[in-house]
């Protein structure tokens, strides 16, 4: 049994309760107990004690889409259109990646998830066994998916007979693995065929694995989807049965109301790239409609080169500011909303309801933020501390299944300084 305990408890539980001088108390990797300090103290006497003081002990963010390996290309293609910035820079430059360039890179975007508290991630990507290693080395919890494309052959496989190979192999890898788990991830209705999507998400049920796409991202992508299939892409997803309650669409930026009624309908889950989206000028996610309308929402960064940053405290007050000057409403988007998308709904996107809450039987990935720091003070309220106010950088602990990977500057599964020097290397292969 091990004890931690802080000023604030934010628990994010169904009345959202937040416990002055308190504690949780996990056993292993779950939390058995989230009470008051005092209280815990005197009923587990034995227990080891970390006292963090001023301190809000909250769950650990998720950070529901990205593209972790991408931190090799942080600062090397800004500035552009989104299918500019693809097929002029991204794609050429992903064509020289090898599975050791992915391991450094995705190493790299998981530290700095790690050092700005974020503790489950979900990742579409290509060399996806090697961001399993990089994930499984560092102490994250994860889903990892494959991209898939129609255009064979890919860097990890020459041929739709070789990505079924890889992923029966992917499966049975993932299959016991405590923090670990399987995506099928085809790339974006543009890059597929209806064909493709079909047989994905085949493979995917086949498996037991999270289906996930890109989804009505642009408007170019709505014409031409439009144009190829004469639907609007969510509608084309459903006639070819991709909306189910095991998918997770990232982006939905461009939805109308019946698109929203076809994602509640279906309960697939969405998450909203706000940093992303505002960078590549893709537009705004109706976010307030979405979860009126039923939809689970959660939030991500998309990858470190459409963003820049790995840093979901960034992301939720992007996400908040941005719906109050697209609506020109200073409520919309609240700090609580924007909260319970980086924890609950993220729990939602992960499809993992175990995640993204404190209290007992979850599981004990949670974070703990300094409030010595000048920006953190003084405390009113603190979950508009943790949204508007705070860096990331306050974060003091990292725990994920009950394991400490990060603790008061210093990283506990990776050494970082060798990482750096790796990643800079890495990143001179594409100046």
């Amino acid at each position: 049994m091990h004890i931690y305990t802080a000023d604030y408890i934010v628990t994010q539980n169904n009345t959202r309760d937040i416990i002055e001088n308190g504690a949780v108390a996990i056993e292993k990797d779950k939390i058995t107990c989230v009470g008051h300090a005092d209280m815990m103290r005197d009923m587990y006497p034995d227990a080891e004690l970390t006292e963090l003081g001023r301190a809000v002990i909250m769950p650990g963010l998720v950070n529901a889409h990205t593209h972790v390996p991408m931190s090799l290309y942080r600062g090397f293609s800004d500035d552009k259109a989104l299918m500019d910035w693809l097929t002029q820079d991204i794609f050429p430059a992903e064509a020289k990646l090898t599975a050791e360039m992915v391991e450094t890179g995705a190493l790299f975007s998981l530290a700095e998830m790690v050092r700005t508290g974020t503790t489950s991630f979900f990742d579409m990507y290509m060399h996806s066994d090697a961001v399993f290693r990089a994930a499984d080395s560092i102490g994250l919890r994860g889903i990892v998916g494959e991209n898939l494309t129609r255009f064979f052959p890919n860097l990890a496989f020459a041929d739709m007979a070789a990505y079924r190979e890889l992923m029966a192999a992917q499966a049975e890898r993932c299959r016991n693995h405590p923090r670990l788990r399987q995506a099928i991830t085809p790339h974006a209705p543009y890059t597929t065929t209806p064909e493709l999507l079909q047989e994905a998400h085949a493979i995917a049920q086949e498996h037991g694995a999270i289906f996930a796409m890109h989804l009505a991202e642009t408007e170019s992508e709505t014409e031409t989807c439009l144009k190829e299939h004469g639907m609007r892409p969510v509608p084309y997803a459903e006639s070819l049965g991709l909306l189910q309650p095991d998918s997770t669409f990232p982006h939905l930026v461009h939805v109308d109301e019946h698109d929203i009624e076809l994602l509640a309908e279906n309960r697939c889950a969405a998450v909203h790239n706000p940093a992303s989206n505002m960078k590549l000028a893709s537009g705004v996610a109706p976010v307030e409609k979405m979860i009126r309308g039923g939809v689970d929402v959660a939030l991500g960064t998309d990858g470190p080169a459409s963003n820049n940053a790995q840093n979901m405290f960034r992301e939720m007050y992007v996400a908040s500011l941005l719906h109050k000057v697209d609506q020109l409403s200073p409520t919309a988007c609240p700090a609580t909303l924007a909260l319970d998308m980086a924890t609950r709904g993220g729990s939602a996107a992960m499809h993992d309801p175990l995640i993204g809450v404190l209290e007992p039987g979850m599981r004990a990935d949670f974070i703990a933020l300094d409030l010595t720091t000048p920006n953190m003070q003084p405390v009113h309220h603190i979950v508009s501390n943790i949204v508007y106010a705070a860096s990331g950088l306050e974060n003091r602990l990292t725990v994920v299944d009950g394991r400490e990977l990060y603790r008061d500057g210093k990283f506990l599964t990776c050494d970082y300084d060798a990482l750096c020097q790796e990643i800079k290397e890495r990143a001179a292969f594409f100046a």
